[in-house]
């Protein structure tokens, strides 16, 4: 049983049926009757003008999102955990020429107003010194946890204060929604974020995924996101494989119903890890106190997961799974705990 990621997962059937009722001639790139639609369809969501693109890859969309919030001598505050910083092997920096990643603290992979008030009030407004131009919060963190909307509405508020973007990496977004119970636009454009990177690979996808704008300059960022896109070798001759895969994720909410699947296979396997959870479970993502000795007798039941520290794993559930699939690791970590 894998436990390792929810990019592991199999597509989920409603996706690949989307790609397969794709298969017949369009137009190529994003011209095809199927790219067409996701400006409408994301913006009946989120209950807002929206301009969506397809994009391949969460680290593209994370980047050229940044790209067009960001002069290359700017900078963007986001965590020192958070995953433009640690796992993009600099594509931020590819991808804006050469703006900084202004890393902060804090609990959970979550950053507070006052920490990053207190940064911002620190560079001085001068050549010498590299301006703030963005923040980026990852919804749900590095550690599961989900930026609820008063939150992120006071990380909005300091941007608006500062004149800076706002980037969400949503890779678990639905699953921060799921938890949250709240409508995607009360944790997104109404908190200020002015660009959103929506998953989907996660949620079931094959490949691709969404980045979605904004407010008034919306539409210039989404033009300027579509040169970044071709410029960067993103530009899928046959885009319309990815926009099927978008549409058949947000038309019927199998966005939403994926991640509350997963979302309740954590929660079960949360109950197994009783008294061994570092951080509360608030999406998908489990990070247990396990010994080594411990983490070899559960691999060798043949579940498969990573060690995260010493001393420390992560369990990842996915859309495929429910209580009942995850039961067995859930006995099998209540008896370690006995």
């Amino acid at each position: 049983m894998h436990f390792f990621s929810d990019n592991a997962t199999p597509v989920c059937p409603d996706v690949m049926a989307a790609m397969a009722a794709a298969d017949r001639a369009d137009h190529g790139y994003d011209g095809d009757i199927w790219s067409a639609r996701l400006n409408g369809v994301f913006s009946d969501l989120f209950e807002t003008p929206v301009e969506a693109l397809w994009i391949a890859s969460g680290t593209a969309a994370n980047s050229i999102a940044l790209a067009c919030l960001c002069p290359p001598y700017g900078g963007v505050l986001c965590h020192e955990e958070a995953h433009i910083v640690v796992d993009e092997c600099g594509a931020p920096g590819f991808y804006t020429h050469g703006a900084s990643l202004m890393a902060l603290p804090g609990a959970g992979a979550k950053l507070s107003p006052d920490i990053v008030t207190e940064r911002l009030k620190a560079i001085r407004p001068d050549v010498h010194q590299v301006p703030a131009r963005a923040i980026s919060i990852t919804q749900a963190t590095e550690y599961g946890l989900a930026y609820t909307p008063d939150e992120v509405a006071a990380l909005g508020a300091v941007a608006r204060e500062y004149g800076l973007g706002f980037h969400m990496d949503g890779a678990r977004f639905a699953n921060a929604v799921a938890h949250l119970g709240c409508h995607p636009g009360d944790v997104t454009w109404r908190a200020g974020v002015d660009v959103l990177s929506f998953g989907c690979v996660k949620n079931g996808g094959m490949i691709g995924e969404a980045l979605l704008f904004f407010g008034d300059r919306a539409q210039a960022r989404a033009a300027e996101a579509a040169r970044w896109r071709k410029r960067g070798g993103h530009l899928f001759s046959k885009g319309r494989y990815l926009a099927a895969q978008l549409l058949a994720m947000v038309e019927g909410d199998l966005w939403l119903r994926n991640a509350e699947a997963a979302n309740a296979a954590a929660q079960a396997l949360a109950a197994g890890a009783a008294g061994r959870l570092m951080y509360p479970v608030e999406a998908n993502e489990l990070f247990i106190r396990l010994t080594a000795q411990e983490a070899a007798a559960l691999r060798a039941q043949g579940f498969d997961f990573y060690d995260w520290s010493e001393g420390a794993a992560r369990l990842v559930t996915n859309w495929s799974h429910d209580a009942a699939s995850v039961k067995p690791l859930a006995d099998a970590l209540g008896t370690l705990s006995a």
